[in-house]
């Protein structure tokens, strides 16, 4: 494997891994803003509060993005196992 064509396997890679991490991370995201925003107009400044909801959505988000994330981690795959094969 040539240098250009390692770099291209390493830059799918990489794009594949923000593609099917995202779903979870922007969830985490707005969640744990929502949560401290309704933290700071309610004043409550319980820690542990965070962490619940965010849990749970995370958890709902990976059960409805699994098939999404399947696909993606298949379809890499089997553009590297080609490039494998191929020479």
């Amino acid at each position: 494997m040539t240098g250009p064509e390692t770099l291209d396997v390493a830059r799918d890679a990489i794009w594949t891994i923000v593609v099917v991490s995202a779903p979870l991370m922007v969830v985490g995201l707005v969640v744990g803003v929502a949560v401290s925003l309704v933290q700071a107009l309610t004043q409550i400044q319980e820690q542990t509060l965070v962490f619940v909801p965010k849990i749970l959505a995370m958890f709902v988000t990976l059960v409805l993005a699994l098939p999404f994330m399947a696909d993606a981690l298949h379809s890499q795959m089997m553009r590297i196992s080609s490039r494998i094969i191929g020479g």
